[in-house]
């Protein structure tokens, strides 16, 4: 078993708990868990969207309402050397009522690592969520040498839950805004960052943001939903419109998607598929109830135009592999919903640090080999599909056989319960 990097501050499962931290890596995390060798620092901006189409306020017919969106950012970037780690969030609760502290290693308003530039990564979350629901994640890239930005979408977080059909039509522009937004900054943290090199990663609706981002546009049967977007406004992402085309970028080199929602409401069909053209990873629970595990599968098999990965957590639902931690805050009943929080976070299977762990193992080697251009990386790709297949084989000295067959960069007997497949585009 490989030691822990003396970079990460080890804490008992208890004291972990109290503090809510964000930051735990276990023993047996995969190789690409643990935390680079940057200090972090975060900042939270507001940008804000002028005369966007105001889904809330607009009726089935008559005219339809504009406001200036504003989208609230958590941004964390590689630190000088001398910033002290560590530092505190608060956030509200599923509930959006209830707020619980959450601890990390990013300090607030540090000085950004000027020394070099970093590519640039977008963190997108589900209906509803916000901006620290993937804060694990966040904090681990930018250790790493990403700049990270994480949107709070309006009308979609836990304190302003409002229309669906608002993040039908918002999310991949919410997504482009940002990227524009945070690459148009001034200043020392503006200045690390990679502009024409950006990552999308988002969660359920935020997947669905991404999907549709990375080229799939939607058919021109989910524009008429009753319960979608009123005087088909979603058109705006719809496949073959001028409006949808206008959201290709170049910037953009790659995307993720954790159990991305849609595909099991008929929002694509193979023309929408076809559109995605960039690598495209997945990452699902094997029982996913939500955006069914199947019609995941679904998007993995129709992207037939790129290469792409499908990660599974066999027997893990929808919270495979995103959520932070449930807070412990979240394990009490809310009166506002009649049930603890802490079932939002978590799964009735595997422990969410785990889950995080191998999330943050596999994208950061994704990101390293397509935004770094890390080819050294494509190993840990290349691998046996059923986890529990690989065999284990070293010789005296510890050098792997001819046999040895085992998941790269997972310690010995620790990849069980995972699937992991690639199709190359064309197949």
């Amino acid at each position: 078993m490989r030691a822990l990097p003396a970079t990460l501050a080890i804490v008992t499962a208890s004291t972990a708990t109290a503090e809510n931290r964000i930051d735990i890596v276990r023993p047996d995390a995969p190789e690409h868990a643990a935390f680079g060798d940057h200090k972090i620092g975060v900042q939270t901006m507001t940008f804000t969207n002028p005369d966007q189409i105001d889904v809330v306020n607009t009726g089935a017919d008559g005219e339809i309402a504009r406001y200036d969106r504003a989208l609230t950012v958590e941004i964390w970037y590689p630190a000088t050397d001398d910033t002290a780690p560590g530092g505190t969030y608060t956030t509200f609760l599923r509930d959006g009522e209830t707020e619980a502290t959450l601890t990390g290693q990013a300090a607030r308003d540090a000085n950004p690592d000027t020394s070099e530039t970093y590519p640039l990564v977008i963190i997108s979350h589900g209906y509803p969520g916000n901006r620290h629901l993937m804060s694990p994640l966040g904090e681990n890239l930018a250790s790493k040498g990403y700049v990270v930005a994480s949107i709070d979408h309006p009308d979609s977080t836990y304190d302003d839950q409002t229309a669906f059909g608002s993040t039908l039509v918002n999310r991949p522009w919410d997504q482009r805004f940002v990227i524009d937004s945070v690459t148009a900054l001034d200043g020392d943290l503006g200045q690390i960052i990679q502009a024409d090199n950006v990552a999308i990663i988002g969660y359920s609706m935020g997947g669905y943001g991404a999907l549709i981002y990375a080229g799939a546009g939607v058919t021109r049967a989910s524009t008429a939903y009753e319960w979608g977007a009123p005087q088909g406004l979603l058109e705006r992402n719809m496949m073959g419109t001028d409006s949808h085309a206008a959201l290709k970028d170049d910037r953009v080199k790659a995307f993720v998607a954790f159990g991305p929602w849609g595909n099991n409401t008929g929002f694509w069909d193979a023309d929408g598929w076809a559109g995605i053209d960039k690598p495209l990873m997945l990452i699902a629970g094997g029982i996913d109830d939500v955006s069914i595990y199947d019609d995941i599968r679904g998007i993995f098999d129709d992207t037939v135009n790129t290469t792409r990965h499908l990660l599974t957590f066999d027997n893990a639902n929808h919270n495979a592999g995103a959520p932070m931690p449930a807070p412990t805050e979240s394990y009490a009943v809310s009166e506002t919903l009649g049930w603890a929080p802490f079932e939002h976070y978590a799964d009735p299977v595997w422990d969410n640090v785990r889950m995080n762990n191998i999330s943050q193992h596999f994208i950061s080697a994704y990101l390293d080999l397509h935004l770094k251009r890390d080819t050294d990386k494509a190993a840990y790709f290349d691998l046996v599909p059923v986890a529990q297949d690989g065999v284990w084989a070293v010789d005296d000295n510890g050098n792997e056989t001819d046999e040895h067959t085992y998941w790269e960069g997972f310690p010995n007997r620790s990849a069980a319960g995972l699937r992991f497949e690639t199709k190359a585009a064309g197949e």
